[in-house]
């Protein structure tokens, strides 16, 4: 084993490298108890601390279900695959390689979960985040990009995705499905859990064809402010996760 060789082992199975790992497994799980997998398809990812050019990614292949820390692998900037047994799905290493390195994200969780994907499917092509509460963490903090260019299978369309994301958390890909990004793990799946929440109940509402009530903008944007401001709920959510869903 060459030098470099033996540097990607010793970070890929350091102990807060084998932390992230376990870390993001868990997400992976919780995403499929919670409805929001679709097959072997989508993929989360987790820059590796204090380097911004090496990143964690679920592989190709296996079912977000089954998914444990020793599947995870250890991707670069570029999205070439640096460790870990299993190979990676082309779409992935293209669109999260350039949304950490172009946008500047942390945590990067990429779904076709139904409901949000359904409002990408409509002329406004996202979420009201003056409907309901849940919806209104999300005031400010949402992009929309509307331009579906077909699977993203070159770089190009990956940099094109990180620059519609214009520094926001979350971004509605037009016919496609969402991105949820955040400074952490937990922080991003809270987010990720209720957002696919506050889809649900817009669409559920939008189909008994009677008119929506939204808020004014100010209120929304208020209790943005205050669900955002404390994040210790997102954190017991993911503990009370990783009790539920971790192996015995």
């Amino acid at each position: 084993m060459n030098a470099i060789s033996s540097d990607i082992e010793a970070i890929f199975n350091s102990p807060v490298v084998a932390a992230l790992r376990a870390d993001l497994a868990l997400a992976l799980r919780a995403a499929a108890h919670h409805g929001l997998g679709e097959g072997v398809c989508n993929h989360f990812s987790v820059a590796l601390p204090d380097r911004s050019d090496l990143f964690l990614l679920n592989p190709r292949g296996l079912m977000w279900s089954e998914i444990q820390a020793g599947d995870i692998v250890m991707i670069d900037a570029t999205g070439r695959k640096l460790a870990g047994r299993h190979e990676v799905e082309p779409t992935a290493m293209f669109i999260h390689a350039a949304i950490h390195r172009i946008a500047r994200k942390n945590c990067v969780l990429h779904t076709h979960m139904p409901y949000a994907t359904a409002l990408t499917l409509t002329e406004a092509r996202g979420l009201d985040t003056t409907l309901s509460q849940n919806a209104m963490r999300y005031h400010g903090r949402i992009a929309i990009d509307d331009q579906y260019n077909g699977l993203a299978l070159d770089g190009s369309e990956g940099e094109r995705i990180a620059n519609a994301m214009s520094g926001a958390d979350v971004v509605f890909l037009g016919n496609h499905g969402v991105v949820v990004c955040g400074e952490r793990i937990d922080y991003a799946y809270d987010d990720l859990y209720y957002l696919e929440r506050a889809c649900t109940a817009q669409v559920l509402a939008s189909s008994t064809g009677r008119a929506l009530r939204p808020v004014r903008a100010e209120l929304a944007e208020r209790v943005a402010q205050q669900l955002q401001g404390e994040r210790l709920q997102s954190a017991l959510f993911f503990e009370a996760l990783r009790r539920i869903l971790n192996p015995d």
